[in-house]
């Protein structure tokens, strides 16, 4: 079974008497393991792919699957605990919390689950992300590199089935851009996660599995690794 699979989405927002079709007619299967990027300029409809995949929006038709349940048939609470247990979010900007060190940030996804031995699980992840040593730090103390890879480890810590990352090397220089990519192919061997990625970027791309371009929200394009 597919971990992901999106059939015959389209996704239309609507300001008062315009109507704006972002994705049409989007068809794909992705598999448990696999790193898929979604490739194309800014604008052609990758982030609210993304969205959708991630079940933080809705389709306007058609249908997404995650393990085979549609995330539009679900309650509040089943998406609550779909988001919190089996998806994990990595965003350009980080979206680390400021007030909070990096072990405090990357262990907040546990202590919002309830689960025990927090710090440990997250210690685990900054030894795999090679930020032991920054444990204690703020995110002001960081650079981009690091704070993205302490973005990695915390959406990781919850041992996601999926993890997206939307334009995850946008906002960084070529040598953090490259570890942080090294990161997420690993993720998916070593952990199982299945990649679903944003980037405009063909090096970033070319990590992937599978490279999906997109152009005005339609698939121009599939490629195969």
């Amino acid at each position: 079974m597919p971990r992901l699979e999106l059939r015959a989405v389209s996704r239309r927002y609507t300001d008062g008497e315009q109507s704006v079709e972002v994705l049409h007619d989007i068809s794909l299967a992705v598999e448990p393991g696999t790193v898929t990027a979604f490739l194309g300029r800014s604008g052609c409809g990758k982030t609210t792919l993304l969205n959708l995949a991630g079940a933080m929006d809705f389709p306007t038709s058609g249908e997404v699957l995650i393990d085979g349940r549609a995330t539009s048939a679900l309650s509040e609470s089943e998406l609550t605990v779909l988001r919190r247990t089996k998806i994990g979010f990595v965003f350009q900007f980080f979206q680390l919390l400021p007030t909070l060190s990096v072990l405090e940030n990357v262990e907040l996804p546990l202590l919002l689950a309830g689960v025990s031995k927090a710090a440990e699980a997250a210690r685990d992840r900054l030894r795999w992300v090679g930020l032991s040593e920054k444990a204690a730090a703020f995110p002001y103390q960081l650079s981009g590199g690091q704070m993205q890879r302490v973005a990695i480890a915390r959406a990781l810590v919850s041992s996601p089935e999926i993890l997206i990352a939307d334009e995850p090397t946008g906002n960084l220089d070529t040598v953090s851009g490259e570890q942080v990519l090294a990161l997420l192919r690993e993720a998916a061997s070593r952990f199982g996660a299945t990649i679903l990625m944003a980037t405009h970027s063909a090096e970033a791309a070319a990590i992937a599995d599978t490279r999906v371009n997109l152009r005005d929200g339609r698939i121009q394009s599939i490629e195969q690794r």
